[in-house]
């Protein structure tokens, strides 16, 4: 038994953990809920890990990313995730991609995955869509985390479908999309049925001036993470019971 992995052992037996050590998951966005999911699946044991994301990592994003220090400051996530993760255990497989999943180069890279979960932690709506979209196609397991800007209450962060959430735009949106897209809104995701903190008042961001004017939600330490987490969790839990059930 791994040092470790010791405790997790003791939860789930060793052909458990051997399991996890086998599985591919892709982790799409790297902020405060896709940071956190990232933590929680290479602390579970999860052997291989893709991920994704074309941003890099900025002050703003202290009070809230794992992926955010000082040392950071300026890094691609990507880039900067992948080291914590591989200090966490040297021997993960992991696959660092600092890029912009879009419509164009979705459906390759996700044929040339092989994943056997994909874990959603997109922002933007139009991207959200056509990824969960094109794993449903492609019949691949995905989950989406929603939005958790805005809202303090952690007694309302839940997994469901997104066809049962509410008091949620992005759960909206995303709805809207997906209809349009003929795809199933019946698929798991974490949401809080909290009423949302209005944001500021739409503005240019400071560190891309080129980009359209976006509302700023407000945001704190504990909510993404704590999405992040219940995501990663589902997942993980979703896939043992699989792996149960191929034993």
């Amino acid at each position: 038994m791994s040092q470790a992995q010791e405790r997790t052992e003791i939860l789930i037996g060793e052909a458990g953990l051997a399991y996890l050590g086998n599985l591919h998951l892709l982790v799409v966005g790297l902020g405060g809920v896709g940071g956190a999911v990232c933590e929680a699946l290479v602390r579970a044991g999860i052997g291989r890990i893709t991920i994704v994301d074309h941003d890099k990592v900025g002050l703003s994003n202290m009070n809230r990313q794992l992926v955010c220090t000082h040392s950071n400051i300026g890094k691609d996530k990507s880039t900067a995730m992948a080291e914590r993760l591989l200090d966490i255990n040297p021997k993960l497989q992991l696959n660092a991609h600092v890029d912009f999943l879009s419509p164009i180069n979705m459906e390759a890279f996700l044929s040339d995955g092989a994943f056997d979960y994909v874990l959603d932690c997109i922002d933007s709506v139009a991207c959200k869509a056509v990824l969960v979209a094109t794993c449903q196609r492609l019949d691949i397991a995905v989950a989406s985390s929603l939005g958790a800007g805005g809202r303090l209450d952690v007694t309302k962060a839940e997994i469901t479908t997104l066809d049962k959430t509410y008091n949620c735009g992005l759960a909206t949106n995303l709805r809207r999309k997906l209809r349009r897209a003929g795809a199933s809104l019946n698929y798991p995701v974490v949401f809080s049925g909290e009423y949302p903190i209005k944001p500021l008042p739409q503005q240019k961001l400071d560190n891309n001036p080129d980009a359209l004017p976006r509302a700023v939600n407000g945001t704190i330490s504990y909510m993404p993470n704590l999405f992040g987490f219940m995501l990663a969790g589902f997942v993980i839990q979703q896939l043992m019971i699989e792996g149960q059930s191929e034993r």
